[in-house]
């Protein structure tokens, strides 16, 4: 008998030592967000002094990249682990991930984590298989569609599978989506300090509508340089804007603001040394919808914005940051994408990754281990918009094929990203030899799926 007790004792005692070890996580994905848009990035307009702060007291990455250059790819590259050429959904208007897709919401439930999605969804529509309910998430609030998401003040968000209804925006102008969304991660934070859990904030600030209530807006008039108004009165798309710039720039520090407001909460509950917080965004800076990310500089050095693969599309801010294990003010120029935040995560809680995924743990790299860092052979994306559109970086080789779908007319451009991030000059006629291995992996990087469209020849339009 006394046997048995004493067995049974060390098991409760593992198991809560256990479940206390699990660190919480907190990962915030902004949108359309320009790696250049952040002031510790090298932004001089805009003021991100929130996110600055949040790298100054963690890890800031150099070289890290997005999943795709647009949304919804972006999001199943997150979710699955698996770059553009493996994951489910490869360019936006693809259809919802599938129950066999495996989720990072899946995998921390397997270990215990509450689980929460709050903001853009974007890979799975009402009465599909990729709602987040059906993919690992306890909780969702928000859109699931993203076009919807275009809009701030929208007419109903979702709560799980409950359509919240807003009668009367936008033109009453109430429940900025936003505002909404930031209270609802407060609320999770604070109704499950005491357990491990895995908050999942993607925002949809800086997406158009260029659009933010005016309290953020109206520090920024007459202070910033002005473009000429844009949009149509009562439009069916984007509000009209009489001072686009400053409405950019207010997005910005509602965003940066309500990052802040997150990570005061974790600190004032007492569990900042048991959580760690990320941040990033989604692809580059848009140039839609009123816009400028040439005004901003939101591409900084780099050339390309969103719906590109050059480095200024694809190229985004990563910051991590967890008191007392991630060292205060440090930086890495590990090469890493957001497929890599499924094994990473799995790696720090002790879960099992899917097999077959193509992201690589940057778990050493957060607690500056990088001899036990290991490193991609190589990183991959593709799209059919743009006329298809593939990409691939081994080491500091850059390589593109522009125009898959418009057979005897692909563009293939070679850079050597160490003496040219701004991927300004193609040396693809002298590297015939590069060129050949990032052909093959252009051929061997991908899995052809149902109704694949990289290859499909572009339909003549009808004269």
């Amino acid at each position: 008998m006394k046997s048995f007790f004493c067995a049974f004792f060390a098991l409760l005692i593992g198991s809560t030592s256990s479940a206390t070890e699990k660190p919480n996580i907190i990962y915030i994905l902004a949108d359309d967000l320009g790696v250049g848009d952040v002031g510790v990035y090298g932004q001089s307009l805009l003021e991100t002094p929130r996110i600055d702060q949040l790298a100054s007291e963690g890890m800031r990455f150099t070289q890290h990249y997005s999943g795709s250059s647009s949304c919804a790819p972006t999001r199943s590259c997150l979710m699955t682990g698996q770059h553009t050429g493996h994951t489910r959904v490869r360019s936006n208007g693809d259809g919802p991930l599938l129950p066999g897709d495996i989720t990072i919401g899946e995998v921390l439930k397997e270990v215990g984590y509450k689980t929460a999605a709050i903001g853009k969804w974007g890979v799975g529509e009402i009465e599909t298989s990729g709602v987040p309910w059906e993919q690992g998430f306890d909780y969702f609030f928000g859109y699931l569609n993203q076009r919807n998401a275009h809009h701030h003040y929208p007419p109903f968000l979702w709560r799980n599978d409950e359509q919240m209804l807003y009668l009367g925006n936008p033109e009453m102008r109430t429940h900025y989506s936003h505002d909404e969304f930031t209270r609802e991660a407060l609320t999770f934070i604070h109704e499950n300090k005491g357990e491990p859990f895995f908050l999942y904030v993607p925002y949809t600030l800086v997406h158009v509508d260029l659009d933010v209530p005016a309290d953020s807006m109206e520090p920024w008039i007459g202070k910033i340089e002005e473009t000429e108004p844009y949009g149509t009165p009562g439009g069916q798309h984007y509000i009209y804007q009489e001072n686009p710039h400053a409405a950019f720039a207010g997005m910005v520090s509602r965003l940066d603001r309500d990052v802040g407001r997150i990570v005061d909460l974790v600190d004032e509950l007492g569990i900042a040394e048991n959580t760690i917080v990320m941040f990033s965004s989604d692809n580059g800076p848009t140039f839609a919808g009123g816009a400028d990310p040439d005004f901003f500089d939101g591409n900084g050095d780099l050339r390309g914005k969103k719906f590109e693969f050059y480095e200024g599309g694809i190229r985004c801010p990563m910051i991590a940051r967890w008191p007392g294990t991630i060292e205060a003010g440090s930086v890495t120029d590990h090469v890493s994408a957001q497929w890599d935040l499924l094994p990473t995560v799995a790696e720090l809680t002790g879960a099992e990754a899917p097999e077959g995924i193509d992201g690589v743990s940057f778990l050493p790299t957060l607690h500056q281990n990088d001899s036990e860092q290991k490193q991609h052979n190589h990183l991959y994306w593709e799209t059919p918009d743009k006329k298809g559109w593939q990409a691939v970086r081994k080491g500091n080789w850059k390589g593109h094929h522009i125009g898959t779908r418009t057979p005897g007319k692909t563009v293939v451009e070679l850079y050597d990203l160490a003496a040219d991030e701004a991927e300004e000059n193609n040396v693809a006629d002298q590297h015939p030899e590069i060129v050949a291995e990032m052909t093959k992996l252009f051929e061997e990087g991908r899995t052809p799926q149902e109704n694949d469209r990289i290859f499909t020849p572009v339909a003549k339009k009808k004269k």
